[in-house]
């Protein structure tokens, strides 16, 4: 029977052979917001302002109807559409919990300046995350067992994985991430952040 060796002795190789690992750069994330709202005027509105807040946007998806779900229904109206919007230049991705908590702050605004006593009381809803080559992170108020916390209230969950050329869906991926119906969306962003400057779409 071979000799085990102990979980706690460090692999052989000497100098050669590294116990603990060295910090990595910092990769470089696109940061999106998808919006959520029974009032479509009010997308152009909220990306004014996402604009002075995150940078000016570089790239904007298609409104489109969101049908997947009726859990916003009370309280934004009906129908639903949405509409997503990716912010030019890279971002740090550290700073995820304070997007999320940006947006609550303009949600919170819109609240005071479009909702209504006789209407729904949350006029748009903000979901802010981020693109990188591998895999799209959206961040959450709310913990579960696949969200990992980051600061001040705020989790992140990875919601699709890119494999094998397209967008991979996870068990706890929400049924409209789950659709395909936001990959151009998602694939474009993408593809700005692995662009060379000065160079078209890759393949």
């Amino acid at each position: 029977m071979p000799q085990l060796r102990p979980i706690d002795t460090p692999p052989p190789g000497g100098e050669n052979g590294r116990v603990m690992a060295e910090p990595a750069e910092t990769p470089a994330v696109k940061l999106i917001c998808g919006m959520i709202s029974s009032r479509r005027e009010l997308f152009d509105a909220a990306g004014e302002v996402l604009a002075a807040a995150f940078g000016p946007i570089e790239v904007a998806g298609e409104d489109m109807d969101f049908d997947f779900t009726h859990y916003y229904d009370a309280e934004m109206g009906t129908p639903l559409y949405r509409r997503f919007v990716g912010f030019a230049g890279t971002f740090d991705p550290a700073g995820l919990a304070d997007a999320k908590l940006r947006t609550n702050d303009i949600e919170a605004d819109f609240a005071r300046r479009f909702g209504s006593e006789t209407g729904p009381p949350r006029p748009i809803n903000l979901d802010p995350g981020y693109v990188e080559p591998a895999k799209l992170v959206l961040a959450s108020m709310k913990n579960f067992s696949h969200r990992i916390y980051l600061a001040r209230g705020v989790y992140a969950e990875v919601t699709l994985m890119r494999r094998k050329g397209g967008w991979q869906v996870l068990p706890w991926t929400f049924p409209d991430y789950a659709s395909g119906r936001y990959d151009a969306f998602l694939s474009a962003v993408r593809d700005r952040l692995l662009r060379p400057a000065g160079q078209g779409a890759r393949p």
